[in-house]
């Protein structure tokens, strides 16, 4: 069984990280909380992880 990791590799990008976060879920009309479903809050953190893979990718060119 895979062990979740939620520390994050940068010390201080909290905040940067917390308005990614609340700028696409506000994108896709989610309501961010324990209240939503394990799928909108998953929506956003695919997509949280696609764009900080492709920030990288750009930094790297």
């Amino acid at each position: 069984m895979a062990r979740q990791n939620n520390r994050l590799l940068v010390p201080g990008c909290e905040n940067a990280i917390n308005q990614m976060k609340t700028e696409i879920a506000a994108e896709f009309g989610v309501q961010l909380g324990p209240d939503q479903t394990a799928r909108a809050n998953g929506y956003v953190g695919g997509e949280i992880t696609r764009r900080l893979v492709g920030m990288s990718m750009q930094s790297r060119i």
